[in-house]
């Protein structure tokens, strides 16, 4: 019942694709009339028409620490877009509580079109089946505008780790169940709820130790603290290039391109099973139709660049700048579906 769950999930200069002449242009020209020529280059005909929008600086919340994929996404999607529609895009953290703290704040924000989020599967689709209380309604507090990077989930163990595969792996859990530690960003994060799936599939009993971040929980993993973890690529594809971690499985119906030698989870032996992790850009609910339209068409515009895909690409993140309703009908199913291993595993966040 709880097989097929997706969830949650990642300053560059002027495109090289522009002309000599325009680059020659916009090193002579001040700096607002260089984005207007930029401006100029990347539009389309049939762009949304958005007058006296922007008027001011527009603020993405990146409601994760500085330096993490939600935080890098957010900066390279606030750079395009400043270029291509004009005005100044800027990036804030508000870390805390799961993303929550950085969250309430854009959920309370004037809808206006000058206040974003980069959000994550956990602040829409997660949280709320976690905290007894939550700062605001993920379903009614937000307009979706897109989803920006999605990521499948790898099973992960420490290089020297006695099980070779995943069925080895299985074998061993069963063997001494209980007995065998695997790590996590923290408790109801999506590499906690990625473990807790696989055990219900493979119908195994692991230890679970929370840490403070990802990189901690790979960190632990590697000192042999914990047998692996569970998590997306960005955050351990360096680890495993380097030989320090070996990923078992990849929780997707395909096989990753940067990682064509790792099984899908169906592959070794876990049919149906498929997770997740994604980011995305909402509004504040009740933020005009034309600018969710606009910030949707330009994004996705950004995320189809050779620049944005050659840079995320190989870090295992997919771009994706679907429409406002695809993102809608994301977070409709996952919310429903996380929910349900969440209230199954008992798992809670007072």
């Amino acid at each position: 019942m709880l097989h097929r769950i997706r969830s949650a999930l990642l300053c560059s200069r002027f495109s090289r694709g522009l002309s000599c002449i325009v680059a020659g242009l916009l090193f002579l020209l001040p700096l607002s009339q260089a984005q207007a020529q930029v401006q100029a280059q990347t539009q389309v005909q049939g762009a949304v028409a958005t007058p006296g929008w922007p008027s001011r600086t527009v603020r993405i919340i990146a409601p994760f620490a500085a330096g993490g994929l939600a935080d890098v996404l957010a900066r390279a999607v606030a750079e395009r877009l400043a270029l291509s529609i004009g005005g100044s895009f800027i990036v804030e953290n508000r870390t805390g509580a799961g993303g929550n703290i950085g969250a309430e704040a854009v959920a309370k924000a004037e809808p206006d079109g000058h206040t974003l989020l980069m959000t994550s599967t956990g602040i829409l689709c997660i949280n709320a089946s976690l905290y007894a209380r939550m700062p605001f309604d993920p379903e009614t507090a937000f307009a979706p505008i897109t989803v920006v990077a999605d990521m499948p989930m790898l099973m992960l163990v420490r290089a020297d780790a006695p099980a070779r595969n995943l069925q080895e792996f299985m074998a061993l859990a069963k063997k001494e169940p209980g007995k065998l530690f695997f790590g996590s960003p923290g408790n109801g994060t999506t590499g906690h709820l990625g473990m807790e799936l696989f055990q219900s599939a493979a119908k195994v009993q692991l230890g679970h130790v929370p840490y403070k971040s990802a990189a901690e929980a790979v960190t632990a993993a590697i000192a042999g603290q914990t047998v692996g973890m569970f998590d997306n690529p960005p955050t351990v594809m360096a680890q495993l290039k380097a030989g320090r971690l070996r990923a078992l499985g990849v929780s997707a119906a395909q096989r990753m391109p940067q990682l064509p030698d790792v099984p899908t989870l169906a592959e070794a032996g876990l049919p149906g099973v498929e997770a997740s992790s994604w980011f995305g850009l909402v509004a504040p609910a009740r933020t005009s139709p034309a600018v969710i339209a606009r910030l949707q068409q330009e994004t996705a515009r950004a995320l189809r660049l050779p620049e944005l895909q050659n840079r995320f690409g190989p870090m295992g993140a997919r771009l994706v700048g679907n429409t406002p309703e695809e993102f809608a009908r994301l977070i409709v199913a996952e919310r429903r579906m996380w929910d349900g291993l969440i209230k199954s595993a008992g798992i809670r966040i007072d």
